[in-house]
């Protein structure tokens, strides 16, 4: 009897397993295709929210994971595969500094300064947008990244029946 319970339980943990990766996978890329225009010339964008989820509950490699799979649709979308880089740092220092002890919202500030060397350099250099363009872009990732990440940390109750320990 032991040995089925054994069973029945490691089924149902890889199962949660499974899920909570396909989750990571899947919710950023389909949230990478809403966008939402601003009167300011920029865009929102809502594929942050689940790389903060998952910053929040696996830590720096759930934020790593869900940072790099999770930006593939977006980066297709924008004609920009230096995306993927960008959200990968992003997600694996929000969960390092998340898990530090820093709020969510420090987590983010501290995240994004990391990630916008990145951001600047790429934007610039490599997909050759004006300085006046990158301002608008980092000031949207600003604000749509504290949004997000307090919409992420409150949602969190709601992902709580994951396994926290799959990294």
């Amino acid at each position: 009897m032991k040995q089925n319970n054994a069973i029945i339980y490691c089924y149902r943990r890889n199962s949660q397993i499974i899920s909570s990766l396909i989750i990571l996978i899947i919710l950023p890329n389909l949230l990478g295709l809403i966008n939402i225009s601003t009167p300011w010339e920029f865009k929102i964008h809502f594929f942050q929210l689940a790389i903060f989820i998952a910053a929040i509950l696996y830590g720096p490699q759930g934020g790593l994971f869900a940072g790099a799979l999770g930006s593939l649709s977006s980066a297709l979308l924008m004609h920009n595969p230096y995306i993927i880089i960008g959200n990968t740092i992003l997600g694996l220092f929000v969960g390092l500094f998340f898990g530090k002890g820093f709020s969510i919202i420090w987590a983010t500030l501290f995240a994004y300064s990391l990630e916008l060397p990145w951001l600047i350099l790429t934007d610039h250099y490599l997909l050759h947008l004006s300085f006046p363009a990158i301002e608008r872009i980092t000031i949207a990732l600003a604000i749509s990244n504290l949004l997000w990440a307090l919409c992420a940390y409150y949602l969190i109750p709601l992902f709580k029946k994951l396994p926290q320990n799959i990294f």
